[in-house]
Protein backbone atom coordinates (compact mmCIF):
# COMPACT_ATOMS: atom_id res chain seq x y z
CA UNK A 1 0.00 0.00 0.00
CA UNK A 2 1.23 3.47 -0.87
CA UNK A 3 0.75 6.73 1.02
CA UNK A 4 0.75 10.09 -0.73
CA UNK A 5 1.61 13.15 1.36
CA UNK A 6 0.88 16.68 0.17
CA UNK A 7 4.02 18.42 1.48
CA UNK A 8 4.18 21.62 -0.54
CA UNK A 9 2.68 24.10 1.94
CA UNK A 10 4.28 27.46 2.79
CA UNK A 11 2.97 27.81 6.34
CA UNK A 12 1.98 31.46 6.04
CA UNK A 13 -0.04 31.39 9.29
CA UNK A 14 2.80 30.05 11.37
CA UNK A 15 5.69 32.24 10.22
CA UNK A 16 6.36 33.53 13.72
CA UNK A 17 7.35 29.97 14.69
CA UNK A 18 9.44 29.21 11.61
CA UNK A 19 9.91 31.35 8.51
CA UNK A 20 11.43 30.48 5.15
CA UNK A 21 10.99 26.72 5.43
CA UNK A 22 8.20 24.49 4.11
CA UNK A 23 5.46 23.92 6.67
CA UNK A 24 6.09 20.14 6.85
CA UNK A 25 9.69 20.87 7.88
CA UNK A 26 8.77 22.90 10.98
CA UNK A 27 10.62 21.30 13.89
CA UNK A 28 8.72 19.90 16.85
CA UNK A 29 11.08 18.86 19.65
CA UNK A 30 13.93 18.52 17.17
CA UNK A 31 12.13 16.64 14.39
CA UNK A 32 10.20 17.94 11.37
CA UNK A 33 6.42 17.54 11.49
CA UNK A 34 6.67 15.37 8.39
CA UNK A 35 9.01 12.92 10.12
CA UNK A 36 6.43 12.21 12.84
CA UNK A 37 3.90 11.43 10.13
CA UNK A 38 6.27 9.18 8.22
CA UNK A 39 7.17 7.24 11.36
CA UNK A 40 3.47 6.76 12.15
CA UNK A 41 2.98 5.30 8.66
CA UNK A 42 6.01 3.03 9.13
CA UNK A 43 4.55 1.74 12.42
CA UNK A 44 1.61 0.51 10.34
CA UNK A 45 3.83 -1.27 7.84
CA UNK A 46 3.39 1.44 5.18
CA UNK A 47 6.81 2.05 3.66
CA UNK A 48 6.14 3.20 0.08
CA UNK A 49 5.69 6.96 0.22
CA UNK A 50 5.13 9.57 -2.47
CA UNK A 51 5.83 13.14 -1.36
CA UNK A 52 4.22 15.91 -3.40
CA UNK A 53 6.56 18.88 -2.88
CA UNK A 54 6.72 22.44 -4.12
CA UNK A 55 7.77 25.37 -1.95
CA UNK A 56 11.50 25.06 -1.04
CA UNK A 57 11.34 21.37 -1.94
CA UNK A 58 15.14 20.99 -1.88
CA UNK A 59 15.13 21.18 1.92
CA UNK A 60 12.67 18.27 2.13
CA UNK A 61 14.64 16.18 -0.37
CA UNK A 62 17.93 16.91 1.36
CA UNK A 63 16.60 15.83 4.75
CA UNK A 64 14.70 12.67 3.79
CA UNK A 65 16.45 11.60 0.59
CA UNK A 66 15.16 8.27 -0.66
CA UNK A 67 13.84 7.45 2.83
CA UNK A 68 16.27 4.59 3.43
CA UNK A 69 17.55 6.10 6.69
CA UNK A 70 14.02 5.78 8.09
CA UNK A 71 13.46 2.36 6.53
CA UNK A 72 11.14 3.83 3.88
CA UNK A 73 10.99 4.09 0.10
CA UNK A 74 10.33 7.74 -0.80
CA UNK A 75 9.81 9.18 -4.25
CA UNK A 76 8.91 12.75 -5.11
CA UNK A 77 6.49 14.61 -7.32
CA UNK A 78 7.54 18.23 -7.80
CA UNK A 79 4.90 20.87 -8.47
CA UNK A 80 6.49 23.41 -10.79
CA UNK A 81 3.43 25.56 -10.18
CA UNK A 82 0.85 25.36 -7.38
CA UNK A 83 -1.87 22.89 -8.35
CA UNK A 84 -4.13 23.23 -5.33
CA UNK A 85 -4.89 20.38 -2.92
CA UNK A 86 -5.44 17.76 -5.64
CA UNK A 87 -3.99 18.84 -8.99
CA UNK A 88 -0.76 16.92 -8.43
CA UNK A 89 -2.72 13.66 -8.28
CA UNK A 90 -2.63 13.84 -12.07
CA UNK A 91 0.99 12.66 -11.89
CA UNK A 92 -0.07 9.51 -10.01
CA UNK A 93 -1.92 8.13 -13.02
CA UNK A 94 -0.13 4.91 -13.89
CA UNK A 95 1.94 4.99 -10.67
CA UNK A 96 -0.84 3.77 -8.38
CA UNK A 97 -3.07 0.84 -9.29
CA UNK A 98 -4.65 0.04 -5.92
CA UNK A 99 -6.28 1.75 -2.94
CA UNK A 100 -4.00 4.32 -1.31
CA UNK A 101 -3.75 6.84 1.52
CA UNK A 102 -3.57 10.61 1.08
CA UNK A 103 -2.48 12.89 3.93
CA UNK A 104 -1.90 16.59 4.31
CA UNK A 105 1.75 17.21 5.20
CA UNK A 106 1.19 19.55 8.15
CA UNK A 107 -0.43 16.93 10.41
CA UNK A 108 0.88 15.30 13.54
CA UNK A 109 -0.77 11.89 13.67
CA UNK A 110 -1.08 8.95 16.04
CA UNK A 111 -3.34 6.76 13.90
CA UNK A 112 -3.91 3.06 13.30
CA UNK A 113 -3.89 3.44 9.51
CA UNK A 114 -4.50 -0.27 8.93
CA UNK A 115 -7.78 -0.10 10.82
CA UNK A 116 -8.74 2.93 8.71
CA UNK A 117 -7.86 1.20 5.43
CA UNK A 118 -9.72 -1.97 6.44
CA UNK A 119 -12.84 0.14 6.97
CA UNK A 120 -12.36 1.80 3.58
CA UNK A 121 -11.91 -1.47 1.71
CA UNK A 122 -14.93 -3.08 3.39
CA UNK A 123 -17.04 -0.08 2.39
CA UNK A 124 -15.99 -0.31 -1.24
CA UNK A 125 -16.42 3.43 -1.91
CA UNK A 126 -14.24 5.63 -4.09
CA UNK A 127 -13.27 7.74 -1.07
CA UNK A 128 -13.28 7.46 2.71
CA UNK A 129 -12.77 10.49 4.94
CA UNK A 130 -11.08 10.23 8.32
CA UNK A 131 -13.35 12.34 10.52
CA UNK A 132 -13.03 13.23 14.18
CA UNK A 133 -14.55 15.51 16.80
CA UNK A 134 -12.65 18.71 17.49
CA UNK A 135 -12.75 21.64 19.87
CA UNK A 136 -13.93 24.19 17.30
CA UNK A 137 -16.68 22.61 15.16
CA UNK A 138 -18.42 25.97 14.86
CA UNK A 139 -15.69 27.18 12.48
CA UNK A 140 -15.02 23.85 10.74
CA UNK A 141 -16.74 22.04 7.89
CA UNK A 142 -18.99 19.38 9.43
CA UNK A 143 -19.29 15.97 7.77
CA UNK A 144 -22.84 14.58 7.94
CA UNK A 145 -23.12 10.79 7.53
CA UNK A 146 -25.88 8.24 7.99
CA UNK A 147 -25.82 5.37 10.50
CA UNK A 148 -23.87 3.23 8.02
CA UNK A 149 -21.15 5.88 7.62
CA UNK A 150 -22.15 7.04 4.13
CA UNK A 151 -21.53 10.79 3.81
CA UNK A 152 -24.66 12.74 2.88
CA UNK A 153 -23.51 16.34 2.95
CA UNK A 154 -20.94 18.83 4.18
CA UNK A 155 -22.04 21.73 6.37
CA UNK A 156 -19.71 24.55 5.41
CA UNK A 157 -18.09 26.57 8.16
CA UNK A 158 -19.04 29.67 6.20
CA UNK A 159 -22.71 28.71 5.81
CA UNK A 160 -25.70 29.21 8.09
CA UNK A 161 -26.50 26.05 10.05
CA UNK A 162 -30.22 25.76 10.64
CA UNK A 163 -30.05 22.65 12.81
CA UNK A 164 -27.94 20.86 15.40
CA UNK A 165 -25.07 18.67 14.20
CA UNK A 166 -22.77 15.84 15.22
CA UNK A 167 -19.24 17.09 15.84
CA UNK A 168 -17.45 15.28 13.02
CA UNK A 169 -14.80 17.20 11.09
CA UNK A 170 -12.62 16.23 8.13
CA UNK A 171 -9.16 15.53 9.59
CA UNK A 172 -7.18 15.83 6.34
CA UNK A 173 -6.61 12.07 5.93
CA UNK A 174 -8.21 10.19 3.04
CA UNK A 175 -8.38 6.65 1.68
CA UNK A 176 -8.97 6.45 -2.06
CA UNK A 177 -9.65 3.86 -4.68
CA UNK A 178 -7.39 4.27 -7.69
CA UNK A 179 -10.61 5.29 -9.50
CA UNK A 180 -10.18 8.78 -8.00
CA UNK A 181 -7.30 9.36 -10.44
CA UNK A 182 -9.66 9.00 -13.40
CA UNK A 183 -11.34 12.23 -12.23
CA UNK A 184 -8.16 14.24 -12.90
CA UNK A 185 -7.62 13.86 -16.66
CA UNK A 186 -5.33 16.86 -17.03
CA UNK A 187 -2.73 18.90 -15.19
CA UNK A 188 -4.58 21.82 -13.65
CA UNK A 189 -5.22 23.47 -10.29
CA UNK A 190 -7.80 21.34 -8.49
CA UNK A 191 -9.50 21.63 -5.10
CA UNK A 192 -9.72 18.19 -3.47
CA UNK A 193 -12.82 18.81 -1.36
CA UNK A 194 -14.86 21.00 -3.71
CA UNK A 195 -14.05 19.43 -7.08
CA UNK A 196 -13.56 15.77 -6.17
CA UNK A 197 -15.07 14.89 -2.78
CA UNK A 198 -18.36 16.80 -2.98
CA UNK A 199 -19.36 15.44 -6.42
CA UNK A 200 -18.58 11.94 -5.13
CA UNK A 201 -20.83 12.59 -2.10
CA UNK A 202 -23.71 13.33 -4.47
CA UNK A 203 -23.12 9.90 -6.05
CA UNK A 204 -23.05 8.11 -2.66
CA UNK A 205 -19.37 7.25 -3.11
CA UNK A 206 -17.90 8.65 0.12
CA UNK A 207 -17.72 6.97 3.53
CA UNK A 208 -16.81 8.57 6.86
CA UNK A 209 -14.53 6.78 9.31
CA UNK A 210 -14.90 8.33 12.76
CA UNK A 211 -12.08 8.09 15.28
CA UNK A 212 -10.88 9.97 18.33
CA UNK A 213 -7.24 9.20 17.51
CA UNK A 214 -4.75 12.03 17.53
CA UNK A 215 -4.71 14.18 14.39
CA UNK A 216 -3.77 17.83 14.67
CA UNK A 217 -2.56 20.29 12.06
CA UNK A 218 0.27 22.76 12.67
CA UNK A 219 -1.43 25.71 11.01
CA UNK A 220 -1.15 28.25 13.84
CA UNK A 221 1.27 29.06 16.68
CA UNK A 222 -1.34 28.00 19.27
CA UNK A 223 -1.71 24.56 17.70
CA UNK A 224 2.05 24.25 17.46
CA UNK A 225 2.40 24.80 21.21
CA UNK A 226 -0.46 22.37 21.91
CA UNK A 227 1.27 19.63 19.90
CA UNK A 228 4.51 20.10 21.83
CA UNK A 229 2.61 19.69 25.09
CA UNK A 230 0.81 16.59 23.81
CA UNK A 231 4.08 14.97 22.74
CA UNK A 232 5.64 15.66 26.13
CA UNK A 233 2.61 14.19 27.92
CA UNK A 234 2.45 11.07 25.76
CA UNK A 235 -1.04 11.91 24.47
CA UNK A 236 -0.32 11.17 20.79
CA UNK A 237 0.80 7.58 21.21
CA UNK A 238 -1.77 6.94 23.95
CA UNK A 239 -4.63 7.81 21.57
CA UNK A 240 -3.44 5.44 18.82
CA UNK A 241 -5.96 2.59 18.56
CA UNK A 242 -3.06 0.17 18.14
CA UNK A 243 -2.66 0.69 21.88
CA UNK A 244 -5.17 -0.15 24.60
CA UNK A 245 -7.31 2.89 25.35
CA UNK A 246 -8.58 4.30 28.61
CA UNK A 247 -12.05 5.81 28.71
CA UNK A 248 -14.27 7.88 30.96
CA UNK A 249 -17.82 6.68 30.30
CA UNK A 250 -20.55 9.15 31.14
CA UNK A 251 -24.24 8.66 31.76
CA UNK A 252 -26.25 11.39 30.03
CA UNK A 253 -29.44 12.42 31.88
CA UNK A 254 -28.66 13.70 35.37
CA UNK A 255 -24.88 13.57 34.81
CA UNK A 256 -24.43 15.81 31.76
CA UNK A 257 -27.82 17.46 31.39
CA UNK A 258 -30.38 18.52 33.96
CA UNK A 259 -32.82 15.82 35.08
CA UNK A 260 -36.40 17.04 34.83
CA UNK A 261 -38.30 14.09 33.45
CA UNK A 262 -37.57 12.25 30.23
CA UNK A 263 -35.88 14.12 27.39
CA UNK A 264 -38.26 13.72 24.47
CA UNK A 265 -37.45 16.85 22.41
CA UNK A 266 -34.24 18.82 21.78
CA UNK A 267 -35.60 21.74 23.79
CA UNK A 268 -35.85 19.42 26.85
CA UNK A 269 -32.07 18.97 26.97
CA UNK A 270 -30.19 21.54 29.07
CA UNK A 271 -26.49 20.93 29.75
CA UNK A 272 -25.58 21.59 33.38
CA UNK A 273 -23.20 24.35 34.35
CA UNK A 274 -19.57 23.25 34.51
CA UNK A 275 -20.09 20.15 32.36
CA UNK A 276 -18.49 21.48 29.13
CA UNK A 277 -15.41 22.55 31.07
CA UNK A 278 -15.15 19.10 32.71
CA UNK A 279 -15.46 17.31 29.38
CA UNK A 280 -12.91 19.68 27.87
CA UNK A 281 -10.43 18.51 30.51
CA UNK A 282 -11.10 14.90 29.51
CA UNK A 283 -10.47 15.84 25.86
CA UNK A 284 -7.05 17.19 26.81
CA UNK A 285 -6.12 13.99 28.63
CA UNK A 286 -5.28 10.46 27.48
CA UNK A 287 -8.88 9.33 28.13
CA UNK A 288 -11.63 8.90 25.57
CA UNK A 289 -14.98 10.45 26.52
CA UNK A 290 -17.94 8.23 25.61
CA UNK A 291 -21.59 8.66 26.62
CA UNK A 292 -23.69 5.56 27.40
CA UNK A 293 -27.39 6.17 27.98
CA UNK A 294 -30.63 4.21 28.46
CA UNK A 295 -33.41 5.78 26.40
CA UNK A 296 -36.62 3.77 27.04
CA UNK A 297 -38.69 6.64 25.59
CA UNK A 298 -37.92 5.16 22.17
CA UNK A 299 -39.36 1.73 23.00
CA UNK A 300 -42.34 3.37 24.68
CA UNK A 301 -43.13 5.27 21.48
CA UNK A 302 -42.62 8.66 23.10
CA UNK A 303 -39.61 9.65 21.00
CA UNK A 304 -38.49 8.46 17.56
CA UNK A 305 -34.95 7.46 16.66
CA UNK A 306 -34.80 10.54 14.42
CA UNK A 307 -35.78 12.88 17.26
CA UNK A 308 -33.31 11.20 19.61
CA UNK A 309 -30.58 11.74 17.01
CA UNK A 310 -31.49 15.44 16.99
CA UNK A 311 -31.40 15.56 20.81
CA UNK A 312 -27.93 14.05 20.87
CA UNK A 313 -26.83 16.34 18.05
CA UNK A 314 -27.92 19.27 20.22
CA UNK A 315 -25.73 17.90 23.01
CA UNK A 316 -22.71 17.81 20.69
CA UNK A 317 -23.48 21.27 19.31
CA UNK A 318 -23.77 22.83 22.77
CA UNK A 319 -20.56 21.16 23.95
CA UNK A 320 -18.76 22.20 20.75
CA UNK A 321 -19.69 25.84 21.32
CA UNK A 322 -17.75 25.56 24.59
CA UNK A 323 -14.73 23.82 23.03
CA UNK A 324 -15.66 20.33 24.29
CA UNK A 325 -16.60 17.10 22.54
CA UNK A 326 -17.52 13.47 23.10
CA UNK A 327 -15.75 10.73 21.17
CA UNK A 328 -18.90 8.64 20.75
CA UNK A 329 -22.36 7.98 22.14
CA UNK A 330 -24.02 4.61 22.64
CA UNK A 331 -27.69 4.35 23.53
CA UNK A 332 -30.07 1.55 24.47
CA UNK A 333 -33.57 2.08 22.99
CA UNK A 334 -35.11 -0.96 24.70
CA UNK A 335 -37.51 -1.29 27.61
CA UNK A 336 -38.54 -4.64 29.13
CA UNK A 337 -41.93 -3.57 30.55
CA UNK A 338 -44.96 -3.65 28.25
CA UNK A 339 -48.33 -1.91 28.30
CA UNK A 340 -47.49 1.63 27.14
CA UNK A 341 -49.76 3.25 24.58
CA UNK A 342 -47.92 3.60 21.27
CA UNK A 343 -45.02 1.34 22.34
CA UNK A 344 -42.76 -0.31 19.75
CA UNK A 345 -43.24 -4.10 20.23
CA UNK A 346 -39.89 -5.14 18.75
CA UNK A 347 -38.08 -2.87 21.23
CA UNK A 348 -39.88 -4.23 24.30
CA UNK A 349 -37.21 -6.74 25.19
CA UNK A 350 -34.82 -7.66 27.97
CA UNK A 351 -31.69 -6.76 26.01
CA UNK A 352 -27.99 -6.98 26.82
CA UNK A 353 -27.32 -3.26 26.35
CA UNK A 354 -29.70 -1.73 28.91
CA UNK A 355 -27.84 -0.62 32.02
CA UNK A 356 -27.03 -2.14 34.50
CA UNK A 357 -25.99 -4.75 31.95
CA UNK A 358 -22.61 -3.82 30.47
CA UNK A 359 -23.46 -4.27 26.77
CA UNK A 360 -22.84 -0.67 25.71
CA UNK A 361 -19.47 -0.55 27.46
CA UNK A 362 -18.46 -3.89 25.94
CA UNK A 363 -19.46 -2.67 22.47
CA UNK A 364 -17.44 0.52 22.93
CA UNK A 365 -14.48 -1.50 24.22
CA UNK A 366 -14.49 -3.64 21.09
CA UNK A 367 -14.80 -0.65 18.75
CA UNK A 368 -12.09 1.44 20.40
CA UNK A 369 -9.76 -1.20 21.90
CA UNK A 370 -10.56 0.00 25.43
CA UNK A 371 -9.06 -1.47 28.58
CA UNK A 372 -12.14 -1.46 30.80
CA UNK A 373 -10.10 -2.18 33.93
CA UNK A 374 -8.31 1.16 33.39
CA UNK A 375 -11.52 3.04 32.67
CA UNK A 376 -14.28 4.75 34.66
CA UNK A 377 -18.06 4.88 34.66
CA UNK A 378 -19.63 8.08 36.03
CA UNK A 379 -23.36 8.35 36.64
CA UNK A 380 -26.10 9.56 38.96
CA UNK A 381 -28.01 6.26 39.41
CA UNK A 382 -27.26 2.87 40.93
CA UNK A 383 -27.79 1.28 37.50
CA UNK A 384 -24.81 3.29 36.22
CA UNK A 385 -22.61 2.10 39.05
CA UNK A 386 -23.62 -1.55 38.69
CA UNK A 387 -23.10 -1.29 34.93
CA UNK A 388 -19.56 -0.04 35.46
CA UNK A 389 -18.80 -2.80 37.93
CA UNK A 390 -20.29 -5.44 35.61
CA UNK A 391 -17.90 -4.20 32.91
CA UNK A 392 -14.88 -4.21 35.23
CA UNK A 393 -14.48 -0.42 35.34
CA UNK A 394 -14.02 1.86 38.35
CA UNK A 395 -17.14 3.79 39.30
CA UNK A 396 -18.05 7.27 40.53
CA UNK A 397 -21.53 8.32 41.65
CA UNK A 398 -22.32 12.01 41.19
CA UNK A 399 -24.83 13.78 43.45
CA UNK A 400 -26.49 15.59 40.55
CA UNK A 401 -29.67 14.19 38.96
CA UNK A 402 -30.93 11.24 41.04
CA UNK A 403 -27.76 11.34 43.13
CA UNK A 404 -28.05 7.60 43.83
CA UNK A 405 -31.40 8.03 45.57
CA UNK A 406 -33.10 5.68 43.11
CA UNK A 407 -31.70 2.85 45.32
CA UNK A 408 -32.79 0.31 42.71
CA UNK A 409 -29.63 -1.74 43.10
CA UNK A 410 -27.63 -2.50 46.21
CA UNK A 411 -24.23 -1.38 44.98
CA UNK A 412 -21.47 0.80 46.41
CA UNK A 413 -19.49 3.12 44.08
CA UNK A 414 -15.74 3.46 44.36
CA UNK A 415 -16.20 7.17 44.99
CA UNK A 416 -19.00 9.70 45.46
CA UNK A 417 -18.53 13.21 44.05
CA UNK A 418 -20.47 16.44 44.05
CA UNK A 419 -20.70 16.64 40.26
CA UNK A 420 -18.97 15.71 37.02
CA UNK A 421 -16.35 18.40 37.43
CA UNK A 422 -15.16 17.02 40.77
CA UNK A 423 -15.22 13.45 39.42
CA UNK A 424 -13.02 14.38 36.45
CA UNK A 425 -10.60 16.23 38.73
CA UNK A 426 -10.21 13.13 40.88
CA UNK A 427 -9.60 10.86 37.89
CA UNK A 428 -7.08 13.15 36.23
CA UNK A 429 -5.22 13.61 39.50
CA UNK A 430 -5.17 9.84 39.90
CA UNK A 431 -6.62 10.08 43.37
CA UNK A 432 -8.92 7.10 42.92
CA UNK A 433 -6.38 4.44 41.94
Amino acid sequence: MKAVIMAGGKGTRIREVAADIPKPMIRVKGKPVLEYQLLNLKENGIRDIILVVGYLSDSIKAYFGDGSQLGLNIEYINEDEPLGTAGALFFLRGKIKEDFLLLMGDLITGVDFNRFMDFHIRGGKTATLFVHPNSHPYDSDIIVADKDGVVKEVLSKNGVRSSYYRNRVNAGIYAFSEKILELIPEKKKTDLDKELIRPLIEKGQVDAYSSGEYVKDMGTPDRYEAVISDIENGIISARNLNNKQKCIFLDRDGTINELSGFVRRPEDLRVMEGVPEAIRRINSSEYLCIVVTNQPVIARGECSFETMDEINAKLETVLGEKGAYIDDLFLCPHHPDKGFEGEIPELKTDCECRKPKPGMLLKAAKKYNIDLSGSYMIGDMTQDILCGKNAGASTILVKTGKGGEDKKYDVIPDRVCRDLSEAVDIILKQELK
